[in-house]
C-alpha cells in the first residue's frame, strides 16, 4: 500500500465517522449527549479538511476552480431558502 492509498483511506475512514457524529447529534435526546457528538463532528471535520488538504496539495485530490457563473447560479438557487 502507497501513501497515496493510505491518505485516501484515511479521508474515507474520517468521512465515514463525520456521518457517524453528524447523525448522532442530529438524533441525540439530551443536550450533554448532543454537544459532546457535535464537538466530536467538528474534530472529525477537522481532520477531514486536514487529509484532504495534504491530499490536494500533493495532487491526488485535484481541485477544479468553479467558473463565477457556475457559482452565482447555484447561489441563486439557494437564496429563497
Amino acid at each position: 500500500m502507497n501513501d497515496r492509498e493510505i491518505m485516501e483511506n484515511m479521508l474515507l475512514l474520517e468521512k465515514g465517522a463525520c456521518d457517524l457524529f453528524m447523525h448522532g447529534t442530529i438524533e441525540s435526546a439530551s443536550t450533554d449527549v448532543h454537544q459532546t457528538f457535535n464537538t466530536s463532528l467538528n474534530a472529525a471535520l477537522q481532520l477531514q479538511d486536514q487529509i484532504y488538504t495534504k491530499m490536494a496539495q500533493k495532487g491526488w485530490y485535484p481541485m477544479e476552480q468553479a467558473p463565477q457563473s457556475k457559482i452565482n447560479e447555484v447561489k441563486n438557487q439557494f437564496a429563497g431558502c
